[in-house]
């Protein structure tokens, strides 16, 4: 085992006051937009540095497992949003009918209005069969990706950028429009791009689907309490 060069290590200051807030604004602001997405082009310096914040993720055995398929074609986002909508009118019969009412009133247009779609993937094989830390958990390179989901997020944020995550779709249909290998897991499809405003609190909140759990409720001391 090689000592740590000691020029690689730096001071574990915490942030400024300043710098702190604006950690914490970025997550206590970040919203998932589904239908509010300006027109407007981002710019390619941007797109750049948000997706070099999602590369930062933490990833476990540093396997770092995601790629990012970055699709601005308006005809492309078309055929995803058909895939999409496809399994959202699935999804709609799922739901018991008066909970069903109120899915189909939500607007989940971004896939076509925002214009920039990132698909987002992770590849089990990339580290090897055996990845330090994957060793009795295979989900971890799943859950690594999605921390470069949730950097992602709150670059967006910080930037003034929109966000959207779109989960509803079978993965054949990503798999075969974007051309994703078959062992290749789909993360997710994200809508990015500008907007004028945000919900002061979450959407599905706002229109009454379901409403923040108190933090109280979901946090023990120790062990899982007695039922």
């Amino acid at each position: 085992m090689h000592d740590e060069p000691n020029d690689h290590l730096v001071r574990a200051a915490a942030f400024s006051p300043e710098e702190r807030e604006a950690v914490y604004r970025a997550i206590h602001t970040r919203r998932d937009v589904r239908d509010q997405f300006l027109p407007d082009p981002l710019p390619d310096t941007l797109v750049r540095r948000l997706l070099e914040a999602a590369h930062a993720a933490p990833s476990v055995g540093f396997m770092q497992p995601w790629n990012f398929i970055v699709v601005r074609d308006a005809a492309k986002r078309q055929a995803v949003w058909q895939a999409f909508s496809r399994a959202n009118e699935e999804a709609a019969a799922m739901f018991p009918q008066e909970r069903r009412d109120a899915y189909m009133r939500l607007k989940l247009e971004g896939i076509r209005k925002a214009p920039v779609g990132i698909c987002v993937t992770c590849d089990p094989t990339r580290s090897g069969p055996v990845v330090l830390g994957r060793t009795h958990n295979p989900r971890m390179d799943s859950y690594s990706s999605v921390c470069a989901v949730q950097n992602l997020w709150l670059a967006a944020r910080a930037e003034g950028i929109g966000m959207g995550w779109v989960s509803i779709f079978h993965q054949e249909d990503l798999r075969v429009l974007l051309n994703i290998p078959e062992h290749v897991e789909i993360i997710g499809w994200f809508c990015l791009g500008y907007v004028e405003r945000l919900y002061d609190q979450p959407e599905l909140a706002i229109k009454g689907w379901r409403q923040r759990m108190p933090l109280d409720e979901l946090v023990f001391e120790e062990t899982w309490p007695s039922s």
